[in-house]
């Protein structure tokens, strides 16, 4: 491939024939244009095709503090990215035989409660096993995730949980809790830490000298990414934590320049006996026999009809993904250091710019009432809730649009939607209501009727109120009736008010849904907790 090769002050950009050569850089700059203002964070972007960097360029801030611009050797901590690598170290420590994919977890941690179904590593590593996320335990306790430091107090919170979101097997439901654990079965089935299995096993054989997984808080760590929130009138504020060292589901801190050698493996893998790209691309099967969408630490995907291989990640102010192209050689890196960044989109407007001539057409984000007869997307509009998982989806109508999770809805016919990735919503009457559903490969995550306004008066709402303990987080909530509304106070949190939506089950934001529970006089004894990431946490009323 013949290329011009352009020296900047950091990095290298390429323009390489051969991939959308008409790819002029200015079109990708457009793109991070609101990065490239002075005292501002930014991003990362890497280009690759075929093993190289065709385009690589730095937008913004490593630290505005010192003034230090963004490089290709900045170091950017990789939130979720890290389970990739995390999956890859319990292939390689089961192709060494310190164990085996389908062992149970309780080999390794035997301290976890008996939940009368086995539960394997590999349910785990495809986010099947049914452990209850422990950064929505942590919030649910009213803790921040900068108050837990360490792995004991993770492992003592998760090891509290009587319950599981679901029975072992059964349901992909994503949870940070399994790689968490993996990270400590690695490390008691080697008698290496996660960080030092990997090391050996992963980063040196690749020459990822700028990798690590970071679980030692004292650590220095030179060329570390600081990151922010955006503040008000174009400022930004710190949001990133030098103290925070857990690592398994997280922790991973690496470069550009070292994810192109990672990603160079997935083609020409040099690392254990060489089935390791296959393996952490292969899907996970469901107790049914299904086929889901995760791999290992991998989503499987696709982007406008070509297959995707991808993660993202989010944890204080970082936000990453490496999205992959397996069939056209072709990956995009993209690591920022600002909360507010979205680095999905940006990378698949960069990947529009490049495979242009390989996309199919994408579906249209607007689609109007009477467009191929299709209904206003208002008649859909309204909460839906999930009466198996108490999941709620609220979705409203604006100018033609269908609107969810923060995003117009892009439309596929008359009754159906995909959600912000490409899983479809489908709308449907049933019983004098309407019904939506949200279908996921291999299983239905969500399936629920669309709810009408529920309205208490004082008498009934009081009969909730009090102090409710749970044992399993170790937290107190109060429960009272202030000006005829029901509120939560958890902590020093601000209060929370409580929505019925149902027979004894209130929405409260981001606490989920309580359903509440009533002895045999009929009075109100207690509630679970249902949120995306931990059904059922139970708290019993105390006074």
């Amino acid at each position: 491939m013949r290329c011009a090769v352009i020296s900047l002050v950091f990095g290298l950009i390429f323009h390489c024939v051969g991939v959308a050569d008409d790819v002029a850089p200015g079109k990708v700059d457009e793109i991070f244009a609101i990065y490239s203002k002075p005292g501002s964070p930014g991003c990362s972007l890497g280009v690759i095709h075929d093993g190289d960097f065709i385009y690589r360029k730095l937008y913004g801030s490593a630290s505005l503090e010192l003034g230090v611009p963004l490089s290709p050797q900045s170091v950017f901590y990789m939130g979720s990215v890290s389970k990739q690598f995390t999956a890859a170290a319990v292939v390689l420590a089961a192709e060494q035989g310190y164990l085996s994919l389908d062992d149970d977890v309780h080999k390794y941690i035997p301290e976890l409660p008996d939940y009368a179904h086995v539960l394997t590593l590999r349910q785990m590593i495809h986010h099947t096993g049914g452990f209850r996320d422990f950064f929505s335990l942590i919030f649910l306790s009213g803790r921040d995730v900068s108050d837990f430091n360490s792995s004991e107090q993770i492992l003592k919170l998760v090891v509290r949980q009587k319950g599981l979101n679901n029975v072992p097997g059964d349901e992909w439901i994503y949870s940070n809790t399994n790689y968490f654990l993996l990270g400590i079965a690695v490390q008691r089935a080697t008698k290496k830490s996660l960080a030092e299995f990997a090391k050996q096993n992963i980063f040196q054989p690749l020459g990822m000298s700028h990798t690590l997984f970071y679980d030692d808080h004292t650590l220095v760590m030179p060329g570390r990414v600081a990151a922010y929130d955006p503040g008000p009138h174009d400022t930004f504020r710190v949001d990133w934590s030098t103290t925070y060292d857990i690592v398994g589901s997280g922790g991973l801190m690496s470069t550009l320049d070292d994810l192109l050698l990672w990603d160079r493996n997935f083609y020409a893998n040099r690392l254990g006996k060489g089935t390791l790209t296959r393996e952490l691309q292969t899907p996970g099967v469901l107790n049914n026999g299904n086929t889901i969408s995760y791999a290992m630490g991998l989503d499987l995907g696709n982007y406008r009809g070509l297959r995707i291989v991808e993660h993202s990640g989010a944890l204080f102010g970082y936000r990453t993904v490496l999205l992959r192209f397996p069939e056209q050689k072709f990956t995009v890196i993209c690591l920022c250091n600002v909360a507010n960044a979205v680095p999905e989109n940006l990378a698949r407007r960069v990947v529009d710019l490049y495979l242009a001539d390989k996309l199919q057409v994408g579906a249209s984000a607007v689609a109007r009432a009477g467009n191929g007869n299709f209904p206003d997307p208002a008649e859909f509009a309204g909460k839906y809730l999930d009466p198996r998982t108490h999941l709620m989806y609220s979705f409203t109508a604006s100018n033609g649009n269908l609107m969810a999770w923060g995003g117009v809805l892009r439309r596929i016919n008359a009754n159906q939607f995909y959600d912000l990735g490409s899983n479809v919503i489908t709308f449907e009457p049933s019983q004098g209501s309407m019904k939506a559903r949200l279908d996921l490969k291999g299983e239905t995550y969500f399936s629920g009727s669309r709810i009408r306004e529920l309205r208490l008066g004082e008498p009934a709402l009081a009969a909730y109120a009090g102090q409710f303990r749970s044992t399993e987080l170790e937290a107190t909530y109060s429960l009272s009736l202030v000006q005829g509304a029901l509120i939560l106070r958890n902590r020093d949190n601000p209060p929370q008010n409580l929505t019925p939506v149902a027979q004894d089950e209130f929405e409260a934001g981001d606490f989920g849904r309580l359903v509440f529970k009533r002895g045999s006089d009929g009075r109100v004894s207690g509630f679970s907790i249902f949120t995306q990431g931990a059904r059922g946490v139970e708290f019993q009323k105390i006074d």
